[in-house]
């Protein structure tokens, strides 16, 4: 993206064909251009060895780029070390100082920066309020529970007002409820404050749950930018569609406009438009909880259940068909409804709506 595009979404990070290689052989990231824009809750998302640390790793400072330049608004930051960047950077590891109190913890950065006195209580106290642990100054990091202590390292974090706060893996280490509620917290402060964050996970339901807009990698590259619901409903490759929630993907052949003929025979339809000029080639998926048990839909498929398992706010179903095995989740919606039981035969159904196109991927394994 070039500077006038930037300056008319007010970036914050912009990365410009960027790449890192660590050795002759190992590219961690491979030439990604980006652009993040000011005040957004912004996710890079993928499995581990994705490159989505090391990226983050390079709008920090903590490593520099092989190739590209690193903005931080209109000022470029590439080889400047994280001191002269105006970022701040919340780890997994939490990295207090155990030997301070929690409020000294937290105005750490200000006291290094001269700010003394009655602004230094104001904007302490501010933080700690913000992250809900007021109540804690004078506590040490050792009394602190896991929860508590991610909050006193954003307290820390945010005192300094950057431009951009880097989030890496920060819930990693609690425990799902609590990971699950933070998740919640993380999102409230970063509306409250407005500050630019970009938060690098492997969790698919945590970067939904908080981001804004979701950077998916894998080998080091972007597959897709996109709003979380973009992503979940339109993935434009076989890996984001795997990655992101579970997918059904039947394999065929575009046989007209909207319509792709399964090898396995028979034909489904998509939305007009969704083949984007494919041909050839294709696979088609859909998501297990828009496919119901039934016909009554434009696509339908035969088969029989071959697994079931009871989780909780639904049924799931594992479904033989001629295409291949299919996961169907049906809500428990109905107190009184009996579950469908395993050698059932059973039609499935979906809209074409739900349907969605990516390459085919038997061809992406050759």
């Amino acid at each position: 993206m070039d500077g006038a595009a930037a300056n008319a979404v007010e970036a914050d990070v912009r990365l410009e064909h960027v790449t890192k290689r660590f050795g002759e052989d190992v590219v961690a990231v491979d030439d990604i251009s980006l652009t993040i824009e000011r005040g957004r809750f912004f996710a890079l998302l993928g499995p581990s060895g994705c490159g989505k640390t090391t990226t983050l790793r390079m709008i920090g400072g903590f490593d520099q780029p092989t190739g590209g330049t690193v903005y931080l608004g209109e000022r470029d930051v590439t080889g400047l070390p994280p001191y002269r960047r105006d970022v701040n950077t919340v780890f997994q590891s939490y990295a207090l100082f155990p030997h301070l109190s929690i409020y000294e913890n937290v105005a750490f950065g200000l006291r290094r920066r001269g700010v003394r006195g009655d602004e230094l209580k104001r904007r302490v106290g501010e933080a700690m309020e913000l992250v809900g642990i007021g109540s804690m100054a004078a506590r040490k990091s050792r009394q602190l529970s896991g929860g508590q202590q991610q909050r006193v390292a954003l307290a820390r974090a945010l005192v300094n007002r950057p431009r951009v706060l880097l989030l890496d893996e920060p819930l990693g280490a609690l425990d799902l409820k609590l990971r699950k509620q933070l998740q919640l917290e993380l999102k409230r402060v970063q509306h409250e404050v407005g500050i630019t964050f970009v938060h690098v996970t492997h969790d698919q339901e945590e970067a939904m749950t908080m981001a804004d807009t979701i950077a998916v990698m894998n080998e080091g590259r972007i597959e897709q930018l996109d709003a979380p619901a973009e992503l979940y409903e339109r993935p434009r490759t076989a890996f984001v569609a795997g990655f992101l929630g579970v997918s059904n993907l039947l394999q065929g052949t575009v046989s007209g406009d909207g319509v792709v003929r399964l090898d396995a025979g028979g034909e489904v339809r998509a939305a007009p438009g969704s083949l984007a000029g494919r041909s050839g080639r294709v696979a088609v998926g859909v998501r297990p909880e828009k496919v119901r048990l039934g016909a009554g839909e434009a696509n339908a498929i035969e088969g029989a259940i071959a697994e079931v398992a009871y989780i909780g706010v639904s049924n799931q179903y594992i479904v033989n068909t001629l295409a291949g095995p299919l996961t169907v989740y049906v809500q428990n919606a109905d107190p009184g409804a009996r579950p469908a039981a395993a050698g059932d035969p059973v039609t499935l159904s979906w809209s074409p709506e739900a349907t969605f196109v990516v390459e085919s991927t038997k061809e992406a394994e050759k």
